[in-house]
């Protein structure tokens, strides 16, 4: 076994494919294959399933896989380590970000931290706030960035940037022109929510029992699994949602969707900085966290 052979299996995992590995590190597919067998010789079992088009872990495939992200993380750790002793920042920093922070908060910081850190690579996952935080206490990822606090022993949250959720709506919708509703009005009206495990579902939660307002009273008409799905559900005319307008960003300067405030309801939320209490940080990881402060504290003092 050697980590070579565990970053083409992680890859595998990862991209459910054979050939969509072999293709992103670049090398054949037989190739890919010969790796992924001497692996499941080393280990006497076998380690991956070919389910159709798709390529999934076994119950040993899941295991390895966790312990090999782990293995692969300590060895990015450790040349970014070598590289700042040398007086460089350089190395592999693998981040996690909820749906808001992960797809419209972090690429952009990220495409400005590697133009001055040429040979920092970044790796993002992506997942709800649950994920990104399990996955930060099982060393999977170095940090993550979530839309809540989690009350997780281990872990250690910092704020990092203020956001205000709001009530979408269809251009064409009867609300469209308004500036605000009030709770009631928003009760009866067909409402798309995220799943459990949102950053952003656990924080209208908080925002609502401060008003003594239980989400069960809401006409909640389906539960999806994205951001993406529920902005979709809502240009579908399926219902109504709350969510962060930097999700909607082009949507609200197109005007095909309207952002309104709903009435008594405080609904601002921060996003938060994330890592294990246990975990030191590598050099890569501890410029990261400067450069992202100094980046969003410029925003929003703009």
């Amino acid at each position: 076994m050697n980590l070579w052979q565990l970053h083409v299996f992680c890859k595998v995992i990862e991209l459910k494919s054979f050939s969509k590995a072999a293709q992103s590190i670049n090398l054949s597919q037989p190739t890919i294959s010969s790796h992924v067998k001497e692996l499941e010789d080393y280990f006497n079992c076998r380690l991956i399933d070919r389910m159709g088009r798709e390529a999934l872990p076994t119950k040993a495939g899941d295991l390895l896989y966790g312990h090999a992200r782990r293995l692969l993380l300590l060895s990015d750790e450790t040349k970014s380590a070598m590289a700042a002793f040398n007086g460089k920042v350089a190395g592999r920093l693998v981040i996690g970000g909820s749906t808001i922070p992960g797809g419209f908060i972090l690429p952009r910081i990220i495409g400005k931290f590697k133009k001055k850190y040429h040979e920092v690579s970044v790796s993002i996952s992506i997942g709800d706030t649950k994920k990104i935080i399990d996955d930060t206490l099982s060393g999977l990822i170095e940090l993550g960035i979530v839309g809540a606090r989690a009350s997780v022993k281990g872990m250690l949250q910092e704020k990092l940037v203020e956001d205000e959720l709001h009530l979408i709506v269809p251009s064409d919708h009867k609300w469209a022109a308004l500036r605000m509703v009030t709770v009631e009005m928003l009760k009866e009206e067909p409402f798309i929510t995220r799943e459990q495990g949102s950053g952003t579902l656990e924080s209208i939660k908080i925002s609502l029992s401060r008003g003594k307002i239980g989400f069960e009273e809401f006409n909640i008409v389906a539960e999806m699994g994205s951001t993406t799905a529920v902005i979709q559900g809502i240009k579908s005319g399926i219902g109504v949602s709350i969510l962060s307008p930097i999700a909607v960003q082009e949507e609200l300067k197109t005007g095909s969707l309207s952002a309104l405030k709903v009435k008594g309801i405080d609904l601002r939320r921060s996003f938060y900085l994330t890592r294990h209490t246990q975990r030191t940080l590598s050099p890569v990881a501890q410029a990261f966290i400067r450069f992202i402060k100094k980046e969003l504290s410029k925003e929003s003092s703009a």
